[in-house]
């Protein structure tokens, strides 16, 4: 045996650098000198057989019978190392010749793994298994990677369990350190078990209020960690079309009961500024009880179809592409009369559209018929984040679940704070460039005057009229999306205006900056926190109640994946048709008709 340096080395570092082990050597505890040899057994591929274990000494030996290979270790008097007093390091056997060595429990499993667990929480057990054969050259099976996760997982985040439990706490953290925002957790029956958690930062309240656009998504996804339940949200969109999270819920299970919850706490959230918050426009996939809920505290809102509920549901039903196409062509109809004569269309093709509308009114989806403003958002986009959430997070404990969703909002408001500072246009990169086609496609266009704020806009096809002071246009499009249109375009360049500033207020520079102006603020690691004692009141339960897991708990078995397929997340492709020529394949500011 190679001598090398003595040396003690605390608990939670040590580890050898090579396989040798040396007379005097120390360990800083019984345990380490444990899992160090357990270490080395599997190393060098040889049975380990321990023949006494306790708090003043360790013996081992091969588990080969005849093999002299033999360790002694006992603690050092008046200190509380380990050193070793007997060794013979040689081996006359040959060892362990197969893949399975007993000494690859789950407990080393779960040291081997955990630096790896704890960059990535995703990490597989069937990717734990195939790394443990490649690096180690030990064959584990399913059930010992997965359990030793489970175990590196606890280790590193804490239980299931302490998470429930740190809750009260955790809410009084955020409340805290990010004065203004909302944080509560609710529990249920004699035993206290969770029923719902609500966080609402105030950096995202401020960005919703005075910035963003009076538009919320809401949506849910199902949660697959130990105790299951679902996550809910309601998201904004901010100037330049990203999604921006107003309020996360965890609730124990979905149901009209917890939604009625939600929006509540929504109301809550949002009734302290009633004066300055205009109408809502509210979009779901309109469930009943996400309906009786926005009735309920939201009676004013305009609450409309996510467009891919629907048309996912018209194209179950009809199996027809050349339907689905006419549906969509219908869906972005601007006024009545070009929807109806797209409905027509429909019912030469199939009768049954007619009862199919009655189950889905179009004054819920169509841009023709519904009376709130959508700014161009027909779809959730809040449905892929959720998805994205769950999937990430689903195996950590609520506290840490909340914490890695805290991260990402906090590193999306850095972000997009820097990227609005470097902008020095009036509009967000998006509107600027809708304006400039719009600007573009002006010059097809004749304008006639009718007086200072009124201009007839002239076409092959037909004549629209605008109105630059109430800031609307006859084929609706300015109303609908918030941007001048090509027909308001050509009338305010005629009168020497810059329709830049004609865009509404949600879509300039200005309100992006605002809408992340505020931070969000940093929470203490868990140890600088009270658990107990503090007895908070009014925050949904008071910190010295145990909020213990929810009867709601995962079924044996390896839990099914529901995995969002890309295409449902498209919709068709629109053929683009000419507003001149009225040919297919092109649009106007291509079209090479002479005017």
């Amino acid at each position: 045996m190679a001598d090398h340096t003595l040396a003690v080395l605390d608990a939670s570092s040590f580890a050898l650098t090579d396989h040798t082990l040396t007379i005097g050597q120390e360990f800083p505890d019984v345990e380490t000198c444990r899992r160090t040899l357990k270490d080395i057994a599997i190393a060098l591929h040889f049975d380990l057989r321990i023949v006494k274990s306790d708090r003043s000494r360790f013996i081992a030996k091969c588990s080969k019978e005849g093999c002299p290979w033999r360790i002694h270790v006992a603690k050092c008097p008046g200190v509380p190392t380990f050193s070793v007093r007997t060794l013979h390091g040689e081996h006359t056997c040959e060892g362990v010749r197969n893949l399975h060595h007993q000494q690859a429990s789950v407990g080393w499993v779960a040291r081997s793994v955990e630096a790896r667990i704890r960059d990535n929480p995703q990490y597989k057990p069937k990717e734990i298994l195939q790394d443990i054969r490649d690096q180690h050259g030990v064959a584990v099976s399913y059930m010992q990677a997965w359990r030793g996760k489970e175990r590196s997982m606890a280790a590193l985040h804490g239980t299931f369990e302490e998470g429930f439990r740190l809750l009260p706490a955790y809410c009084e953290q955020i409340r805290k350190t990010n004065p203004g925002s909302i944080a509560s957790v609710f529990a249920t029956g004699q035993e206290n078990c969770f029923q719902r958690l609500f966080v609402s930062y105030r950096a995202c309240i401020y960005g919703f209020i005075n910035a963003c656009r009076p538009l919320l998504e809401l949506d849910k996804a199902h949660l697959k960690g130990k105790y299951l339940g679902s996550l809910l949200c309601a998201a904004a969109v901010d100037a330049d079309d990203a999604l921006f999270p107003l309020a996360i819920a965890i609730v124990d299970v979905e149901s009209d009961e917890n939604w009625m919850w939600f929006m509540s706490e929504l109301r809550k959230l949002l009734g302290v500024n009633t004066e300055n918050m205009p109408r809502l426009t509210i979009l779901s996939e309109r469930q009943r009880g996400i309906v009786e809920a926005v009735e309920t505290h939201f009676p004013s809102a305009f609450h409309g179809f996510c467009l891919r509920y629907v048309s996912e549901n018209f194209r179950d039903t009809f199996k027809n592409t050349k339907l689905v196409n006419i549906f969509w062509n219908a869906v972005y109809a601007l006024t009545a009369a070009e929807f109806e004569s797209k409905i027509s269309e429909m019912v030469e093709i199939s009768q049954d559209v007619m009862s199919w509308f009655q189950q889905f009114p179009p004054q819920l989806w169509a841009v023709a018929y519904f009376e709130g403003v959508r700014y161009g958002h027909f779809t959730l986009g809040v449905t892929e984040l959720l998805y994205s959430w769950a999937l990430e997070c689903h195996e950590l404990p609520i506290v840490q679940m909340m914490e890695q969703i805290r991260h990402q909002l906090t590193t999306w408001i850095e972000n997009r704070r820097d990227l609005g500072m470097r902008w020095n246009s009036i509009l967000v990169p998006s509107a600027e460039k809708r304006i400039s086609e719009a600007i573009a496609d002006a010059r097809c266009y004749q304008v006639l005057r009718a007086n200072e704020v009124e201009f007839e806009i002239v076409s092959t096809e037909r004549t629209n009229i605008v109105d630059i002071r109430s800031r609307v246009c006859s084929c609706r499009r300015w109303q609908i999306y918030g941007l001048p249109c090509a027909h308001a375009a050509a009338a305010l360049i005629s009168c020497g205006q810059n329709a830049h500033l004609f865009a509404e207020p949600c879509f300039t520079v200005a309100s992006y900056r605002e809408t992340y102006l505020q931070m969000i603020n940093l929470i203490p690691d868990k140890s600088l926190w009270k658990e107990l004692g503090e007895g908070t009141e009014g925050a949904g339960a008071k910190v010295d109640i145990i909020i213990r897991p929810p009867k709601t708990r995962r079924p044996p078995g390896r839990p099914k994946k529901k995995l969002l397929r890309v295409e449902n997340l498209k919709r068709p492709k629109r053929v683009v048709q000419c507003g001149r020529c009225h040919l297919l394949g092109h649009s106007q500011k291509k079209c090479s008709m002479p005017i």
